[in-house]
């Protein structure tokens, strides 16, 4: 742990709708959108229209009435919606209120009679000393002009739930080949087969996807094929030779003239040796994402291999003041090879003796999980996930190692359905935390 890499940092995931909702809102959007500016064209369109027109028709009305008036005075015309009035300039006096300051031109007035609001259109022409006066009912108008609004209210809201109703249905057209897609994918990874997708599907758009899929699957399913291979190959290779040591190494211990010296060194080799294979067979495990147990029913009775796993690692510890506490006195047994156990707790252990320069490293068995307590340097609280990545080697740290044991643990946890946590430990270290049921 003693330099920290850069790791690299993911975008975070934005939160999207998904996409038959985004059609779903997007047709809406449209059509509704659409059936508003029809409306508010319509309705725009409508009363500029017929203000105009009737606007043009008092005006003829009151120039006609004004030229009749001068030929013949009597002349006058009342009907139910157009009336025709003169009045000079002595009797400006006697006109209704609303009327009276309106300059020539055409006005909308609203007057309210009983109760009851009428509107007209009222158009006025003053030829000295006379005023001519034509005013045109427009309230039926007005009414119309209601009921035209809200039947165009009620149009767009309609429209929009006839968009809506497109919306589901082009929803469910465009998103069918995709939902198909997915669930074959979905089958596929239950299965853990490859099967080719691209014959289910109509040479477009998702039907390219479906065969860049298949591509992509395919030399997926070759490159792991070859890394399979290659691990057998591996491992069967490395035990030949690692038989070899160890096998050379027993007879060697077995010589009854070898001195402390020697002894200790072999013995030494006899232990890297083992924990080589050991390692070997655990990540070719590791490497085809398969455990060995509990198919073939074995299991480890962890607190009688704890000790082995401890004493091969000591080395870490020569010269240095540090205590080591084993207490395995519970009996734990794991569904689990002894070889997957070993690399699991040899990592822990091994990391605990490694970074501890003195004072005490403490191995304690439970019923369900091993604890690893030390006093080193401990881990920032930034780095105790980070660790676990590949490569990855701390900041607190003086090792040399390549940042892979605490990896490899995970990893390995994770095939057995274990777990593994690092806690801080006052007033300093670190507690490495391995839960196996």
């Amino acid at each position: 742990m003693a330099t920290a890499s850069l790791t690299p940092q993911l975008p975070l995931k934005r939160h999207r709708k998904r996409l038959r909702t985004r059609i779903i809102w997007s047709v809406l959007a449209i059509g509704t959108l659409l059936s508003v500016l029809f409306a508010v064209f319509a309705l725009f369109l409508r009363e500029n229209l017929e203000d105009r027109m009737i606007d043009r028709r008092i005006e003829t009305e009151v120039v006609s009435f004004a030229d009749q008036y001068k030929l013949d005075p009597s002349t006058g015309f009342e009907y139910s919606v157009i009336r025709a009035r003169v009045v000079s300039d002595n009797k400006y006096d006697i006109l209704p209120q609303a009327w009276k300051g309106l300059k020539p031109g055409v006005h909308r007035v609203i007057e309210e009679t009983g109760g009851t609001q009428i509107a007209y259109k009222l158009a006025i022409l003053y030829r000295e000393p006379l005023w001519f006066f034509v005013r045109y009912d427009i309230t039926a108008e007005e009414r119309t002009r209601r009921v035209v609004t809200y039947s165009i209210v009620f149009a767009v809201v309609a429209f929009s739930g006839l968009a809506l109703l497109l919306g589901f249905y082009a929803s469910s057209r465009v998103m069918s080949p995709v939902a198909d897609l997915l669930r074959r994918l979905t089958k596929l990874s239950r299965k853990g087969k490859v099967e080719a997708l691209a014959p289910h599907f109509a040479d477009d758009e998702v039907g390219q996807l479906a065969q860049a899929l298949d591509d992509y699957a395919l030399e997926l399913t070759e490159l792991v094929e070859r890394d399979r291979e290659f691990n057998s190959d591996v491992s069967h290779e490395l035990r030949t030779p690692l038989a070899v040591i160890q096998s050379t190494t027993e007879l060697m211990l077995s010589m009854p003239n070898l001195g402390d010296k020697i002894r200790e060194r072999l013995a030494r080799i006899d232990r890297a040796s083992k924990q080589s294979t050991e390692l070997i067979t655990a990540l070719l495990h590791l490497s085809r994402g398969e455990k060995q147990a509990p198919n073939d029913g074995e299991y480890t009775e962890l607190s009688t291999m704890i000790g082995t796993v401890v004493d091969n690692n000591r080395y870490h510890l020569i010269g240095r003041p540090v205590q080591v506490e084993l207490d395995a006195s519970q009996r734990l047994d794991v569904a689990a090879p002894e070889s997957v156990l070993s690399v699991v707790l040899g990592n822990l252990v091994g990391n605990a003796f490694k970074y501890t320069r003195e004072g005490s490293v403490r191995i304690i068995v439970h019923s369900d999980r091993v604890t690893v307590e030390d006093t080193g340097p401990g881990i920032p609280e930034s780095e105790r996930e980070q660790v676990f990545d590949r490569h990855f080697r701390g900041s607190t740290g003086g090792g040399s190692g390549a940042g892979l044991g605490l990896s490899i643990v995970r990893r390995l946890c994770a095939l057995y359905g274990w777990s593994v946590e690092l806690e801080p430990r006052m007033p300093h270290g670190i507690k490495a935390v391995l839960r196996l049921a």
